[in-house]
């Protein structure tokens, strides 16, 4: 497994896991470390913060230059990685797949029946509050 320098040690265990489950090699990934550019000043001019993998079985490609330091962003580009293979195998079962489709759901037109029950729902408790009102005949 690569060096992620100072990081936590829960996080690259977890991530370790991940990549033993999916059954992802160091050998079938290709790593390159690349010049930067952007926001981080002289550092990331200078050095190869950028870090770019290439799962060869999948022809997954991950490309991270997030943070300044090398071993962050190498860590990254492996959680990255190991996301973008496990939602090629689980597909629709993927976590990122059930949220966009949770969103999808959510952002949908209610049909003309639900939007009736709505507004049904709506009328009802109209009346119970008018019904509370004290009448102006009744307090005199």
């Amino acid at each position: 497994m690569p060096d992620f320098g100072g990081l936590n040690p829960n996080k690259i265990k977890a991530l370790e896991e991940k990549l033993e489950r999916l059954q992802v090699r160091e050998k079938d990934v290709i790593e390159k470390f690349i010049r930067s550019g952007g926001p981080g000043g002289q550092n990331v001019n200078k050095t190869a913060t950028c870090v770019y993998l290439k799962h060869i079985p999948t022809k997954i490609e991950v490309k991270v230059a997030r943070e300044r330091s090398q071993p962050l962003n190498r860590f990254l580009a492996w959680r990255l990685l190991a996301d973008k293979i496990e939602e090629k195998i689980l597909g629709a079962k993927s976590k990122k797949q059930q949220e966009l489709e949770k969103i999808r759901r959510q952002k949908r037109k209610r049909s003309k029946r639900a939007k009736e029950k709505v507004l049904q729902n709506k009328k009802m408790i109209s009346e119970k509050k008018s019904l509370r009102k004290v009448s102006i005949q009744d307090s005199q």
